[in-house]
């Protein structure tokens, strides 16, 4: 594969690449001519840029060409379009092929959470890094891709409420995962035995990706929106989302925990926590359970009356 490099000023570059998109090129980009010299051009809030500029003074475009289309039919094409000549400044050059595939998931290794909770994409299930499971759920294997998934258990925010889960949580207990994304949390809470899981969401993506993940993991999740959320209360509700949603949150939060039942709150960094801990004050008062790279999981027991 090759890709043909123009350069042009900047009130051209735009231009230029519509036009080469419009002549059956497979992709454009734009790149800072300057780019490692003092004259480089930092944009749209990078370190020492200005507010106001948006554009390099000098520019190169980079166009990658399909296997049926010649550097010079392009540029005869791109002089008739454009109504200049680039041929003079075009360069060639090869591109060397790579297994884009290979090379994405080479960047989404295993995760150990804790040393019983891992959670491993599909291309790793022969990795011989991770342990095998011994079908009595030592380990916990999570199988997630990444991709619409809302998080690959990567977060210290998502560490923290599993390892809550694995230190704390008891065979048939109810659980409500609020906010459960690609439903980690949900399918770690089944996978330690807990007899009921619901997850919840706002957004239908993240229910139907609970849902795949659930079904592709063997437990059973009830995913919903939160209309579909059923009436009562749960022995555990975790709650990893940010500060300022679980602040809004706390009445309704609080209401689903039952008497002597917990509560886990993450996605709340350090500084923030009491703060949030006040919010909930009125209901359970939340204290730090763990902390980890900058950011606090609180927990809180419902008092029984």
């Amino acid at each position: 594969m090759r890709e043909l490099v123009l350069s042009c000023s900047e009130d051209r570059a735009e231009a230029l690449s519509d036009i080469l998109l419009e002549l059956g090129v497979l992709s454009v980009s734009v790149e800072d001519a300057d780019s490692g010299t003092e004259r480089e051009m930092p944009l749209f809030g990078e370190p020492g840029g200005e507010p106001d500029v948006q554009a390099w003074h000098h520019n190169r475009v980079v166009a990658l060409l399909p296997d049926d289309i010649e550097p010079e039919t392009l540029l005869e094409a791109l002089k008739l379009q454009s109504g200049e000549d680039y041929a003079a400044s075009a360069v060639l050059r090869d591109v060397a092929d790579t297994d884009w595939v290979r090379l994405t998931q080479s960047q989404f290794a295993p995760i150990s959470i804790t040393d019983q909770i891992w959670i491993v994409p599909s291309w790793h299930r022969e990795n011989p890094e991770v342990p095998s499971a011994d079908g009595q759920g030592n380990p916990i294997l999570i199988e997630l891709d990444p991709g619409l998934a809302f998080g690959t258990g990567s977060h210290p925010t998502t560490h923290l409420c599993a390892q809550w889960l694995a230190a704390s949580l008891q065979p048939q207990q109810t659980v409500l995962d609020y906010g459960c994304g690609s439903g980690i949390l949900a399918i770690i809470a089944a996978k330690l035995g807990a007899r009921e899981v619901v997850g919840v969401d706002i957004d239908e993506q993240a229910v139907q990706s609970t849902e795949y993940n659930a079904q592709n993991n063997g437990v059973q999740v009830t995913a919903c929106l939160p209309d579909g959320l059923r009436a009562g209360t749960f022995d555990v509700v975790v709650a990893n989302i940010l500060s300022n949603p679980l602040k809004v949150l706390a009445p309704m939060l609080c209401a689903r925990v039952a008497p002597a039942g917990r509560l886990i709150l993450s996605g709340v960094l350090e500084r923030q926590a009491q703060e949030v801990a006040a919010a909930y004050a009125p209901w359970i008062d939340m204290s730090v359970w763990r902390s980890h790279e900058g950011w606090v999981c609180l927990a809180g027991t419902r008092k029984q009356t």
